[in-house]
């Protein structure tokens, strides 16, 4: 069988996949050797691993994945499907109706576009992910508005399309195609450091295609929207495009650059972090970094998509806030103001980082569970959990910030905060 996904979609195969819905990894090998009595083992085989994957894929996209087909490379790279529907809204808000989806993988990003009305021409070079993004199509009631061609993006005819999508995976050393931009780990440390430290830097012309060549697609259509690394360093973003950090249910997920003609949707130059699914978004206006003071009763603890798009000082303003200290994207504040771009916690106690210390006020408190978060501390949270050695109920639990203060290691004891007490 040298095709397995067409295999797939025969009578036989769409009968083994539902057999297959609910299994349970542990049953695998018992389950296999059943079915190999009734049907051929390579069939067996790529159904097996298409159920696997499909689990797999659930966390992205929920219900619709039990209908779905996927390569390997396509379950790691492809867009969660709530990120996928915002940007293909944004595209709808835009007035586009034809967008062309260079790189598409499986074709989750043209499945959304369609869902939101807008024809797709969805090309990628991989024929297994082509035929899979033509299945997805097919499967999820959109084929009709989604042209799917295997082909090197860069011969793509885009003349009859206003407006492009592009989501280029990264090349490592040549040769196939990693992970897509996205997914990896960040190219900045923002927020547990001081502002610019650097971890792993990615060189955008190390993407496939690279960065500036995306750049000049982007130029030949009235709008598009280039998916770019979350740590993409901010002096790389070009001064046509809007950048927007996404994240979803607080885990940042993508960057997103966005070039347009739109001024009231598209705005040039300006930072933007949006929070899924609550859909809230905030620009930046060029805000200088807050001064730090003293520990207020409550601490702010920004969004990532708000740490990435340096926007802790647009939240500073809107809580009335201050940095804890100068290096770390964290805001006190004396005062409880709503936000929906930073959680809350009213602070209980402040001390100098002490394990011996530590120990000693939580057991004297009762506490036997505590949530470590930190940032601008070398602790790792588990290393201080073992060290803390908690004997006290779990029911009774606590969050312990590890960080600093006007540049001293400190410990911040806090609880999550109740609503504004003025709304």
């Amino acid at each position: 069988m040298h095709d397995p996904l067409a295999a797939l979609l025969t009578p036989e195969g769409q009968a083994l996949l539902a057999e297959l819905r609910d299994h349970s990894p542990a049953d695998e090998l018992a389950l296999a050797t059943r079915l190999r009595r009734d049907h051929p083992a390579a069939l067996v085989s790529a159904a097996l691993g298409q159920a696997r994957l499909r689990q797999r894929a659930a966390a992205k996209f929920g219900a619709d994945a039990a209908r779905m087909y996927f390569t390997t490379d396509g379950v790691e790279q492809a867009t969660r499907a709530a990120v996928a529907a915002h940007r293909a809204a944004r595209f709808a808000a835009l007035g586009v109706t034809r967008v062309a989806d260079l790189c598409c993988g499986v074709g989750g990003d043209a499945v959304a576009l369609a869902r939101a009305g807008i024809a797709v021409l969805a090309v990628d070079r991989d024929p297994a992910a082509v035929a899979a993004a033509r299945a997805n199509a097919a499967a999820l009631g959109v084929a009709e508005l989604v042209d799917v061609r295997c082909a090197e993006v860069g011969d793509a005819d885009i003349s009859g399309y206003d407006a492009v999508f592009i989501d280029p995976a990264r090349r490592i050393g040549g040769g196939a195609p990693a992970r897509r931009i996205g997914g990896g780990a960040p190219a900045r440390r923002i927020g547990g450091g001081a502002p610019g430290g650097r971890g792993r830097v990615f060189d955008p012309e190390a993407y496939s295609p690279p960065l500036s060549w995306a750049v000049e697609v982007a130029g030949r259509v009235s709008h598009a929207a280039l998916k770019v690394a979350p740590g993409i360093p901010h002096e790389a973003v070009p001064d046509a495009a809007e950048a927007e950090w996404v994240s979803d249910a607080g885990d940042v997920k993508e960057a997103v650059l966005w070039f347009g003609a739109a001024p009231d949707a598209v705005s040039p130059g300006v930072r933007r972090a949006t929070l899924l699914p609550a859909g809230a978004t905030l620009a930046g206006r060029g805000l200088p970094d807050p001064a730090p003071g003293p520990v207020g009763r409550y601490l702010y603890e920004p969004d990532g998509a708000v740490i990435r798009a340096h926007l802790v000082a647009e939240v500073a303003e809107q809580v009335g806030g201050r940095l804890l200290d100068a290096t770390i994207a964290y805001v006190t504040a004396d005062d409880r103001t709503e936000t929906p771009f930073a959680t809350a916690y009213e602070i209980t106690d402040v001390l100098p980082f002490h394990v011996k210390r530590l120990r000693a006020l939580l057991r004297e408190r009762g506490v036997g569970s505590v949530t470590v978060k930190k940032r601008g501390s070398a602790v790792e949270p588990e290393e201080l959990r073992r060290r803390l050695k908690l004997t006290g109920p779990t029911t009774v639990s606590c969050t312990v910030f590890l960080t600093r203060v006007d540049g001293a290691p400190t410990v911040l004891l806090a609880r999550p905060a109740g609503p504004d007490p003025a709304t």
